[in-house]
């Protein structure tokens, strides 16, 4: 057991997009990721996706609701099931937690 850095977990990051495991809860992980510009859109059908802010603003998109914006300390789930597409104007870094097997991507 040793503490983590989240600077070092970051700068471990190469690609956008690429969410990387830096531990793991039960079934679930920790993954970070860096991301900038629009993802694609996408649902998972069998799990919440949990969203946490370390640096930069992000907006969750939605199809059916309000767009969600987060900031540096902000966190947001996004129910199973729901369609959804992050982006980012700027560079920006998140966490999510996920169980192991979930494909970015969603369904």
């Amino acid at each position: 057991m040793q503490a983590q850095s989240l600077a070092n977990a970051f700068a471990g990051v190469d690609e956008f997009w690429s969410p990387k495991a830096i531990g793991r809860i039960n079934d679930y992980e920790i993954r970070v990721a860096k991301i900038q510009g629009e993802f694609t859109w996408h649902k998972h059908s069998q799990t919440d996706e949990f969203f946490l802010v370390h640096s930069g603003e992000i907006t969750i998109q939605f199809r059916d609701r309000p767009d969600v914006t987060l900031t540096p300390g902000d966190c947001f789930v996004v129910p199973r099931g729901v369609e959804h597409c992050p982006k980012s104007e700027g560079v920006s870094e998140i966490l999510l937690f996920e169980p192991a097997e979930t494909v970015n991507t969603g369904d």
